[in-house]
């Protein structure tokens, strides 16, 4: 019956979101259900039972008047869509979760970047110091405009009128929903390398006096602490973005935008300026912090708008995400 499902929902999926036309479906749903198991009464094979109901109720414009949406079949202006394959979807989430992680590379790049003038020092040291901390920004810059660039294939997913199927919509969620440990997992590492950042400048001050270890090594290994949770916070919302950028395409004014594995993820703020700036909320965190370090060159600060970013973001989310589309 999964398949006869995902046909009907594939049938259905492109006609305004009405109680009628849902009503129509259900009705549908019912007919090939009770079609089916009339076959299968009959000894017909799965697979042959399937075939027969769809060649049987597989034209909507035919059924489109007994169901009493005749009216809304005719008046029904379907724009061209993009149909995004099962295999695309998977495809997108593997890339672009490789993207999201190579932003988190780069990002830890620059804020770690200052522990070169900060190791390096003496009259010799200082000018290499300053070399370590220019190739460290670049390959930092570097990092994010080729993953940026690698990204650009996927373009038509924001300028096409893109949709995904019923099938691959609960696929998509199923995965979701399986990522959730181990997105919670590595926010909270990161989370916890940042707070305790602290710790190990503690104990490297300490050790100085005692052993090889430098002067400077403490306060570097602030640098190195932060950049590692930063890195890991923003990797672990990686699939996460993916999920929910293909369980976005449906337009929830359809059929196909209201599964309920769609509707799972549609965060309702109840406010129409946090429903317009959270989807985007990240991508301007990155810009503030890249416009900032790079307009002042204090990396040894702006690493804790990271922190502050992830707290205004769950207040934000507990205070006003209780509502559901």
């Amino acid at each position: 019956m999964e398949t006869i499902r995902n046909y009907l929902e594939t049938m259905f999926a492109n006609l305004p979101n009405t109680m009628d036309v849902l009503k129509a479906k259900n009705e549908l749903y019912q007919m090939m259900e009770d079609k089916y198991e009339e076959l299968i009464a009959e000894g017909k094979h799965e697979n042959e039972a399937v075939g027969i109901i769809i060649s049987e109720f597989g034209n909507l414009e035919e059924l489109a008047d007994t169901l009493g949406i005749g009216g809304v079949i005719n008046n029904n202006v379907d724009l061209d869509t993009r149909l995004v394959t099962d295999d695309e979807a998977m495809e997108y989430v593997f890339e672009a979760s490789q993207h999201k992680l190579l932003i988190g590379v780069g990002v830890m790049l620059f804020i770690i970047s200052p522990i070169f003038p900060i190791l390096i020092t003496g009259s010799t040291g200082s000018l290499g110091g300053v070399v370590g901390f220019f190739i460290t920004i670049a390959v930092g810059v570097a990092i994010l405009i080729l993953s940026s660039a690698r990204m650009g294939k996927w373009s038509f997913l924001d300028n096409l009128n893109c949709v995904i199927e019923y099938a691959t919509a609960n696929a998509l969620y199923a995965e979701l929903r399986n990522n959730m440990l181990s997105k919670a997992l590595m926010k909270t590492i990161g989370i916890m390398c940042i707070i305790l950042s602290f710790i190990p400048v503690i104990i490297l001050d300490e050790l100085t006096a005692k052993s090889f270890f430098g002067p400077n090594m403490a306060p570097a290994s602030l640098f190195i602490m932060v950049g590692i949770g930063v890195l890991l916070i923003i990797a672990s919302t990686a699939k996460d973005g993916a999920y929910n950028k293909l369980l976005s395409l449906n337009d929830s004014k359809k059929v196909a935008g209201n599964y309920d594995s769609i509707r799972s993820t549609q965060h309702d703020y109840g406010n129409e300026v946090f429903n317009k700036i959270m989807p985007v909320y990240w991508k301007t965190v990155t810009c503030v912090y890249l416009i900032w370090s790079f307009l002042t060159f204090h990396w040894h600060r702006s690493w804790v708008i990271w922190p502050i970013a992830w707290i205004i973001h769950r207040v934000i989310s507990t205070s006003y995400s209780d509502k559901r589309r």
